[in-house]
C-alpha cells in the first residue's frame, strides 16, 4: 500500500496547504550621500556634449565598430537644438529610422519655425476683455507629441536602462537640454522564420515552432490564447547579459501563489549571464535529483494548452523551447498529439510509454539479477542458450551490460554531434573512373 501511495503521488502534482516564499517588507534604509551621487551620475544629463562622451565611454566607441552615433540639428519653435541618435548597426531597420526618426526632426515646417513659447489652450471674453489661458511649452512633450511618429517611442532618464534597450535592437535619441532620451522602436535584425517543429512532430496539429525572437514566440502563444486576461511580464535575468524572460499566464484561472512563486523564483536569480531555457529550468527547480519539475516544449499549441489549465509558462529570449510549471510525471510520458484522437487510444498509449518506461529503467538490472542470482527463474532451455551465448565473453555480466549501455550512449551522441558531411556514406563512395 506504502508503494502505491508513493507511486500516485510521483505521477500527481499536490499543492502545498501555505507558501512560505514571500519576502517580508523590511524597512528601508535612508540612502547615503554615495548612493545619491552614483544615482545623479547615472541619470541622463542636459547638456548633449556630456552625453555623448557617456555614451562613447561606455560603449568603448573608438574600437567598437558597430556602435554609431549620428549627428543633426533640430529647429524647434524658431530654435535649433543639437542631437545625436545612438543606434547598433545590424539591429535596426535603416529604413524606419531616415523615414520616421530622422526626416520628420530635421524638416523644417511652420510650426518650428513659430517663436511663441506659450500654447493657447482657451479664450474667454468677459467685460470686453480677452482672457487667454495659455501652456508653459515643453520641449520633451513636443518632441514625444509632434515630432516622432513612431508608433513605439518611451522616454528613459537612466544611461542603464537606456544601453539596455539599445542592446535589445532600440534606438535612443538625446536633444540637448533635455535630461532624458527617447527609446525609439524601430528593430531590424534577422531572425529565423517560424517553420514546424523538429523534435516534437505530429500528424494532426499544428505545423508551427518556436523561434529564437521571444517577441514572435509571445505572438504565437497570443494567437492561440485568444483571450484579454493572457498575461505576459517581461524581466531579466543575469548580470551581463541582461535576458529578456517572458512570464506567461491566464489570469483569474493560474493559481495567484503559483505566479508569485515563479516570479519570485526568477527574478531572485544571481547569476552573470543566461543564455538558454535549459539553464533557467535547472536554476528555478526544488531539487536538481529528483523527478523534474518543468517541462520543456517547442510547440506554442502545447504550451497554449498548459497555459489554459492554469499553469505558467516561460519564454526565454534566445531559446526555442518554452517552459511550462509545474510538471508532473504523466506530462512527460504525454504526447502533443494526444489531444488530436480519441481518449482511449491516448490512454492506451499513455500506457504503453509508462511499460516502456518500466522496461528501460528495470531491464538490465532484471537481466543481471536473474541470470547471475536467480538462474531457476530462468526456462532450462533458454538458461542453456544463455550459458551456450556467454561461454566465450571473459567480462562478467554486469561488466557486460555496462558496456553495452555505454556503447548505446555512444551511438546516440554521434548521431546527434557529428555533422551530417561526415554521417553522409555519399562522400566516402566509391565512383567508376570510367
Amino acid at each position: 500500500m506504502k508503494f502505491l501511495d508513493d507511486f500516485i503521488n510521483l505521477i500527481t502534482y499536490k499543492a502545498p496547504s501555505e507558501y512560505n516564499f514571500i519576502l517580508p517588507n523590511a524597512k528601508r534604509e535612508p540612502k547615503s550621500n554615495e548612493e545619491t551621487k552614483k544615482e545623479k551620475a547615472e541619470a541622463v544629463y542636459p547638456s548633449i556634449a556630456v552625453n555623448k562622451e557617456c555614451i562613447k565611454t561606455k560603449y568603448h566607441f573608438d574600437i567598437n565598430s558597430d556602435i554609431k552615433i549620428r549627428e543633426f540639428f533640430i529647429n524647434i519653435r524658431g530654435k535649433q537644438y543639437s542631437a545625436f541618435l545612438l543606434f547598433i548597426d545590424g539591429m535596426i531597420n535603416s529604413e524606419q529610422i531616415n523615414k520616421f526618426v530622422i526626416e520628420p526632426l530635421m524638416i523644417k515646417n511652420a510650426s518650428n519655425m513659430t517663436n511663441d513659447d506659450n500654447e493657447v489652450v482657451s479664450t474667454a471674453v468677459t467685460n470686453n476683455v480677452t482672457v487667454k489661458r495659455v501652456k508653459k511649452f515643453d520641449i520633451e512633450n513636443y518632441v514625444l507629441e509632434c515630432l516622432v511618429p513612431q508608433n513605439d517611442v518611451s522616454t528613459e532618464k537612466k544611461f542603464k536602462d537606456v544601453i539596455s534597450k539599445v542592446n535589445a535592437g532600440n534606438s535612443a535619441l538625446f536633444i540637448d537640454t533635455i535630461n532624458s532620451a527617447f527609446v525609439i522602436d524601430a528593430k531590424g535584425f534577422e531572425k529565423r522564420s517560424v517553420a514546424a517543429p523538429e523534435n516534437e512532430s505530429v500528424i494532426r496539429g499544428a505545423q508551427e515552432g518556436f523561434i529564437e525572437a521571444i517577441r514572435t514566440n509571445t505572438s504565437l502563444i497570443r494567437r492561440i490564447v485568444n483571450s484579454e486576461n493572457l498575461i505576459i511580464e517581461d524581466t531579466t535575468v543575469g548580470k551581463i547579459s541582461n535576458t529578456q524572460v517572458a512570464i506567461c499566464y491566464l489570469k483569474n484561472v493560474a493559481n495567484s501563489e503559483l505566479v508569485k512563486e515563479v516570479k519570485h523564483r526568477i527574478e531572485n536569480i544571481g547569476i552573470d549571464y543566461l543564455v538558454s531555457s535549459g539553464q533557467l529550468e535547472q536554476l528555478i527547480e526544488d531539487s536538481k535529483f529528483s523527478v523534474p519539475q518543468v517541462i520543456s516544449s517547442e510547440r506554442p499549441d502545447r504550451l497554449a494548452s498548459y497555459i489554459l489549465e492554469g499553469r505558467v509558462a516561460i519564454l526565454v529570449n534566445g531559446s526555442p523551447y518554452g517552459l511550462v510549471a509545474p510538471a508532473v510525471l504523466l506530462d512527460f510520458l504525454s504526447s502533443a498529439e494526444d489531444k488530436n484522437i480519441k481518449f482511449q487510444l491516448a490512454n492506451l498509449l499513455k500506457a504503453i510509454r509508462f511499460l516502456a518506461l518500466f522496461i528501460t529503467l528495470l531491464l538490465p538490472g532484471l537481466y543481471v539479477a536473474i541470470t547471475t542470482f536467480h538462474q531457476e527463474l530462468v526456462p532450462t532451455e533458454l538458461l542453456f542458450a544463455i550459458v551456450a551465448s556467454r561461454s566465450n565473453v571473459p567480462f562478467p555480466v554486469i561488466f557486460e551490460i555496462l558496456i553495452m549501455e555505454i556503447s548505446l550512449e555512444l551511438i546516440r551522441e554521434s548521431g546527434v554531434r557529428v555533422p551530417a558531411p561526415l554521417r553522409s556514406s555519399n562522400r566516402y563512395r566509391s565512383e567508376p573512373l570510367f
